[in-house]
């Protein structure tokens, strides 16, 4: 019963996604609004981890598993995207290129205000 009722709470919040998806006129996926609405209930003490932490581990530890539709239709879609194989490559590497440098400096910016905090 538990795990029911805390994968009740995970598509509740991914239902508020969605509305927010509908009336929001932004090109932002549902998904992303509703993992906003549970960071910030988790942050804020709203939502207590413990309330979603076992499904959650559950939908981590299945991840895997739901890539393989997305890649058995990227492999019938391989004619189409012979041709463009190259922009394909070039723009897969400049744009994981570019959140590698935006992950470092924000993280670098976090360690330098976690330090300058814990002087004062």
């Amino acid at each position: 019963m538990k795990y029911i009722s805390q994968f009740a709470i995970i598509i509740t919040i991914s239902f508020l996604g969605e509305i927010l998806n509908r009336l929001i006129p932004l090109p932002i996926p549902a998904s992303i609004y509703g993992m906003t609405i549970l960071f910030i209930l988790l942050t804020t003490g709203l939502l207590k981890l413990s309330a979603v932490r076992e499904t959650g581990r559950f939908l981590i530890y299945v991840m895997p598993i739901m890539f393989i539709p997305p890649t058995v239709g990227l492999m019938e879609s391989w004619g189409v995207m012979q041709e463009f194989l190259a922009a394909i490559v070039i723009i897969s590497l400049l744009s994981t290129l570019a959140v590698f440098a935006a992950a470092g400096h924000v993280t670098q910016f976090i360690i330098k205000k976690m330090k300058k905090g814990g002087k004062q």
